[in-house]
């Protein structure tokens, strides 16, 4: 597997300083937050993201997606919802990348079915343009549909191949999940698994890699049993909790951890 880590956990860092840190502690491929008050956003110039690609090609590092913030169960019009995911694609298209992050963010006094239908017609209405685009939309396991049962609900409608899951391991954790269920749930439409660690439920700032409750353990044995090659990438939320540690710091046992995980999985 490959491993990557999310600018979530270093806001505004300029992407010089996020590649030297992703070449300084092995990391093959950063996931980049895609909001204006980072250095990449869907308002970046043609030209600002042609730079901002070539940076990663002459860094060796891979962009392994684009983290936006479209929901696609939120109750109101579709258009702004596919407006705002397609200038993701676009994005993610001119920096090389191949997954978009989207939520699902329903609205939680509406019937269940109501938000699963909404959310799968957008994104089979996007899996056009993600298509003509070669990117794929991932489905992150997140707020509304936590689960990668919650998920499927959804995908298993859209049932087009540019629309898949993103597996954040906490969320299916909070939901009750096993990790043996999120990934038989997600299998199909897996694109990526993001991995993380907290204290408790109750207190989710986040920790270094091993440190918390998240049974990561147990997420990569069952992705390794299965002969799943793909990525994980480490989202430390540190723009949300201020007195987190930086990650800086903590990149280098974070990959550690991982390729321990990894091996004794193996």
């Amino acid at each position: 597997m490959k491993l990557a880590f999310s600018t979530l956990g270093v806001p505004g860092l300029p992407v010089p300083d996020v590649l030297a840190l992703a070449t300084a502690h092995g990391y093959h491929g950063v996931e980049l937050r895609a909001h204006p008050e980072e250095p990449v956003h869907p308002g970046l110039t043609p030209a600002e993201r042609a730079e901002t690609a070539a940076l990663f090609r002459g860094a060796g590092i891979e962009v392994l997606g684009v983290a936006g913030y479209a929901r696609v169960a939120a109750p109101g019009e579709d258009a702004p919802v596919l407006a705002e995911i397609r200038e993701l694609l676009r994005l993610a298209h001119d920096l090389g990348a191949p997954f978009v992050r989207v939520f699902p963010g329903a609205d939680p006094d509406r019937p269940r079915e109501e938000s699963d239908a909404v959310a799968a017609r957008r994104l089979g209405a996007a899996a056009e343009d993600a298509s003509a685009l070669g990117v794929r939309i991932l489905l992150e396991t997140h707020d509304s549909h936590r689960t990668g049962a919650d998920a499927i609900r959804v995908l298993g409608p859209v049932g087009h191949r540019q629309v898949g899951a993103l597996w954040d391991v906490m969320h299916t954790w909070l939901g009750g999940e096993q990790p043996s269920d999120s990934y038989a749930a997600l299998a199909p439409h897996l694109g990526y698994v993001q991995v993380k660690d907290i204290a408790s439920a109750e207190d989710t700032t986040p920790l270094p890699l091993g440190a918390g409750v998240l049974p990561l353990t147990e997420c990569v044995d069952v992705l390794c049993r299965n002969s799943w090659d793909g990525w994980l990438c480490w989202e430390y939320e540190k723009r949300w909790y201020e007195k987190a540690a930086p990650l800086p710091g903590l990149l280098g046992a974070g990959r550690a951890h991982l390729v321990r995980l990894l091996g004794e999985a193996a």
